[in-house]
């Protein structure tokens, strides 16, 4: 083994093992329901404070899927984990965790959060459909920046699911492949 790919598998390891020690953090803060239904609610009305586009999709939803701390890192192979609460209603309506694997060209490790409206009744029967939702298979899912946000209003949008990410911190750089599975905590 040379040096290059000891040191190599020393950073990677240690971005795993901070992941792990995010995910078991994530963990056993999700044991209380209470708690991340309350952090669900205050990420979103920070998120709305913020974004008023965010806000006027939020009175037409049927249902808003709110992931208030997602831990991602990686060098080369990353992962990530955050749990999160589904609001119908302005009212807890489940519980749902979102897990990612990603590979390419990357490195670093950060939080975010982020918010999904769900715009119709079809759209959100995809999310308990099948083994977990994945994200860019089956409804449409945008992604909303800060320049789409202000040119969006509720008569304009018009797609099935609209995703806002905020509160990003850290630093993860890079390019690759990624795919998100949102699943139901039973």
């Amino acid at each position: 083994m040379t040096n290059v790919t000891r040191k190599f598998c020393v950073v990677l390891f240690s971005a795993f093992a901070a992941l792990s020690a995010s995910y078991s953090t994530a963990a056993e803060k999700g044991s209380s329901a209470s708690s991340l239904d309350s952090e669900g609610r205050a990420a979103l009305n920070q998120l709305y404070a913020k974004v008023p586009a965010a806000k006027a999709l939020g009175n037409k939803a049927v249902a808003i899927l709110v992931f208030p701390s997602i831990t991602k890192a990686g060098l080369g192979i990353g992962g990530q984990y955050g749990e999160g609460v589904l609001l119908k209603g302005g009212k807890t309506a489940a519980h749902y965790k979102t897990t990612g694997v990603s590979t390419g060209l990357q490195a670093g490790a950060q939080k975010y959060g982020y918010a999904m409206f769900f715009m119709n009744d079809g759209a959100l029967a995809q999310l308990d459909k099948t083994e977990g939702f994945e994200v860019g298979i089956g409804p449409s899912v945008v992604v909303m920046d800060e320049g789409k946000a202000k040119t969006t209003t509720t008569t304009t949008a018009k797609d099935d699911i609209y995703a806002f990410v905020f509160g990003q911190k850290g630093l993860m750089a890079g390019m690759g492949i990624q795919g998100n599975k949102i699943t139901k905590i039973k």
